[in-house]
């Protein structure tokens, strides 16, 4: 089936994004077809882009970017039992050179959750890939607790926002570093303490936390060994942690995303009960143009929560 896309067909700057026609590949018998209504801007989209994951991601162009989507089923393959078309869906499918900047994508049927009624199709799609990354740092790898400190770095960024109030939702005590713009909101989610990192070294004013989900990497990665006690945890979703500061916790990794349709539908059930929601930055049209400035945005690591592509 051929479907719009918005395509790279070389690696470089956001010019290289272009709108095309893209022939999907065959649809499996655990497969479904989306028809896309929203998707959201993630850093991976313009690493990708820019060259930066040629070689763990060795495909043919043309390249169809993004790894969120939210939409109806149009078509189901010929083994899916729970699904149906005309079902309002989300997703972070895998990754792949067919992805969601596109009028139709495929997802397969175990990747894929329930949209709630009371969420829009571009709330819902600002969640798959940051929410769960947040999610897997916090309890897959990172164990957290009830009653336990944890340190989330940069709050108010795509994954920092979910992070938060998953955490709280644990009932955790939920420690995160932002500028001071940001404090309310991120109170409102669920923070109980807020750093200002324009004023405030955190690694001064913390200690004896359990985890830290480090979302920044460098200095901040290193200094974040300071606050942690002997049975802490640093996750990291940007680098590797060093080898002589990883000995003084009990652990100290740097993950990879992957993707969940179940570990999603539990995020989708706190979004139905109000208990978890999407803070959108900014909204931009599923074009060419449109994905431009989005790119451009998201990498001066600026934006205030989700950046997300509409397609109405």
């Amino acid at each position: 089936m051929e479907t719009r896309a918005i395509v790279i067909e070389n690696y470089g700057h956001a010019d290289q994004l272009k709108a095309s026609k893209v022939e999907l590949p065959e649809l499996g018998e655990h497969q479904v077809l989306v028809k896309v209504h929203a998707t959201s801007v993630n850093p991976i989209d313009w690493k990708l882009r820019e060259g930066y994951l040629a070689q763990m991601m060795p495909w043919e162009f043309p390249i169809t970017l993004g790894w969120d989507v939210a939409g109806e089923i149009a078509a189901i393959g010929s083994k899916v039992k729970d699904w149906q078309v005309g079902q309002k869906v989300f997703a972070r499918p895998e990754t792949t050179r067919f992805g969601t900047y596109a009028d139709y994508t495929i997802v397969d049927d175990h990747l894929l959750a329930r949209k709630p009624d009371n969420v829009s199709f571009e709330e819902a799609a600002a969640v798959p890939l940051a929410g769960l990354t947040a999610y897997q740092a916090l309890f897959t790898h990172g164990q957290l607790k009830a009653g336990e400190k944890v340190l989330i770095h940069a709050g108010a960024g795509g994954v920092g926002i979910y992070a938060i109030q998953l955490a709280k939702n644990a009932g955790a005590t939920v420690i995160t570093t932002a500028s001071e713009k940001n404090h309310a909101l991120l109170k409102e989610l669920g923070a109980d303490q807020v750093i200002d990192y324009h004023t405030t070294d955190f690694s001064e004013v913390l200690e004896n936390v359990d985890l830290v989900f480090d979302t920044m990497g460098g200095e901040v990665q290193a200094n974040s060994f300071k606050i942690l006690n002997e049975q802490g945890r640093l996750i990291s979703i940007v680098g590797q942690p060093d080898e002589e500061l990883a000995k003084t916790v009990a652990v100290a990794e740097s993950i990879w995303l992957q993707p969940n349709g179940e570990q999603l539908q539990e995020i989708a059930d706190l979004m139905a009960a109000g208990k978890v929601k999407s803070v959108i930055g900014h909204t931009y049209p599923l074009t060419a143009a449109g994905v431009k400035e989005a790119h451009e945005l998201s990498a001066t690591h600026h934006a205030k929560g989700k950046i997300v592509l509409t397609n109405e």
